[in-house]
C-alpha cells in the first residue's frame, strides 16, 4: 500500500497507524454479551467469572472450612464442610471427631483437585474460568 500521510482522511474501520486491534473477550475480538468472561475453547460454552485455579487452591488449603465452595457460590456444600469440621472439633474429645475432621479433609482435597481439573461448576452451572 501507499505510505500513509499524516492528517490524511482514512477509510472507516481501517487499521490506524499500524497498531493491532485491541483484544476483546470471546471470538473475533468483539465483546460477547452472552459470555463476558470468555468461552471454553473446546466446547464454546461461556465461562464463569470464578477461576478454577483460585477455587482449587482455596479448596485444597482451606477446604475443611468450605472456602473454595463459598468462593464459587456453592454455599450449601461450603456450609456442610464448615459445619462438619466444627462438629469434628467439638467431638474430638470423644475421638469420633478426629474421624470427621480427617474425612472432611480428604473430601476437601479431592474437591480441590476436581476444581483444578475443571470438573466442578459454579453456582450458575458455568465451567470455572482459567
Amino acid at each position: 500500500g501507499a505510505p500513509q500521510q499524516y492528517g490524511a482522511p482514512q477509510q472507516y474501520g481501517a487499521p490506524q497507524g499500524g497498531y493491532p486491534a485491541a483484544p476483546g473477550y470471546g471470538y473475533g475480538g468483539a465483546p460477547d454479551p452472552t459470555a463476558p468472561y470468555g468461552r471454553d475453547p473446546s466446547t464454546g460454552e461461556p465461562l464463569s467469572d470464578k477461576s478454577k485455579l483460585v477455587a482449587g487452591l482455596l479448596q485444597i488449603f482451606l477446604g475443611s472450612l468450605g472456602v473454595g465452595r463459598f468462593y464459587i457460590g456453592d454455599n450449601t456444600t461450603g456450609a456442610i464442610q464448615l459445619g462438619l469440621t466444627i462438629l469434628g472439633y467439638i467431638t474430638a474429645i470423644f475421638l469420633i471427631g478426629f474421624v470427621i475432621i480427617f474425612g472432611v479433609a480428604i473430601w476437601a482435597l479431592v474437591d480441590g483437585i476436581m476444581m483444578l481439573t475443571g470438573s466442578v461448576r459454579d453456582k450458575n452451572g458455568l465451567k470455572l474460568g482459567n
